[in-house]
């Protein structure tokens, strides 16, 4: 294949490279037909990447310097902060280099490897999400065994299999598209190394792919939202059986915080979900709206949701504060 330049406008989009000695390299478009407003929309995602960092740094702070913060359900939070900062650094440098510069080449192995901690990470904090369902319903359904069920040991194996669970579904991703070329095109219309964007560009079958991509969303998706609807089942039927109304406001204000980020973290992903396979009349850019509000808006919205609705870590958060504003007024 000999050297050639692909133009959209007057910007170059790409040079496709001699596969025999040079590696291949493709290339991210960013919002096919919002190219115009890249700049413009660096703003929200620069804004969303700052309370991200900012939120979970202070959410992973709070948490390990507070004794009383030193329980089950603050624990897995701190495993969701860590998951999300972890998948920002995964995301949010490429994607302002394409919206500032266009700047979207990026090799094969690179590519491949994004797409991989993207959808391992996303796999993580669904099992999270299910632990942390699993932890209110220990704590309303049985809270004289909280302490005994959730030990620092079974927190730990909970993360372990977080770890485990997201990176061994993923793991064979990368190989099953290893063993295709990339013969339609080397552009990408997304403004990250998506799993079905990346397989839409090789020849040969590509079913396998398609098969396994769409098996390892539902074994993640489907699984955990049905697990997560049955323990807030049996919440609900646990709560209704209260017979003093006041108890039954406080269990389910302990659950609020955690309906609020399944809401944040699964509605964009569900819609992502469904529009990216079924939805064949929705513009392209609304499909690459979808896929980055999934990745972006809940990193920034768990801390804020838990820094909010959580008083333990609002009342800290506020004495750091408070006492940071006094050092300053004494100097």
């Amino acid at each position: 294949v000999s050297n050639t330049m692909l133009n959209t406008g007057n910007s170059p989009i790409m040079t496709a490279f001699n596969f025999t000695h040079e590696p291949l390299v493709l290339f991210l478009l960013g919002i096919p037909g919002l190219e115009s407003i890249h700049l413009w929309l660096s703003i929200p995602v620069c804004f969303l990447g700052m309370a991200t960092i900012v939120g979970n740094v202070t959410i992973l702070a709070v948490v390990a310097t507070e004794p009383a913060l030193h329980k089950p359900v603050y624990f897995f939070l701190c495993m969701l902060s860590t998951i999300d900062l972890a998948a920002s650094v995964t995301t949010l440098p490429k994607l302002l280099a394409i919206l500032w510069f266009g700047a979207g080449h990026i090799a094969v192995a690179t590519c491949l490897a994004q797409m991989f901690f993207i959808h391992a990470f996303c796999m993580m904090e669904s099992t999270v999400l299910l632990a942390m369902a699993f932890d209110r319903y220990v704590a309303i359904c049985d809270p004289l065994r909280y302490a005994t069920i959730l030990t620092d040991t079974v927190i730990a194996r909970i993360g372990l299999a977080a770890l485990l669970r997201g990176s061994l579904l993923m793991f064979p991703c990368p190989f099953l598209i290893g063993r295709l070329s990339f013969c339609h095109s080397h552009v990408i219309p997304h403004t990250y190394c998506e799993h079905m964007a990346v397989v839409k560009l090789a020849c040969g079958n590509t079913i396998p792919n398609r098969v396994y991509g769409l098996t390892a969303a539902l074994l993640v998706i489907g699984v955990d939202l049905l697990c997560i609807g049955l323990s807030y089942a049996l919440i609900a039927r646990a709560v209704l059986r209260l017979s003093s109304r006041e108890a039954r406001a406080k269990a389910l204000g302990t659950c609020g915080s955690h309906i609020c980020v399944i809401l944040i973290s699964y509605t964009p992903a569900l819609f992502s979900f469904f529009t990216h396979r079924f939805g064949r009349h929705v513009p392209l850019h609304i499909h690459i709206l979808l896929a980055n509000v999934y990745l972006l808006f809940p990193p920034a919205l768990n801390p804020i949701v838990y820094g909010v609705k959580t008083k333990e870590i609002r009342d800290r958060v506020v004495r750091v504060f408070l006492r940071g504003q006094n050092s300053g007024e004494k100097d």
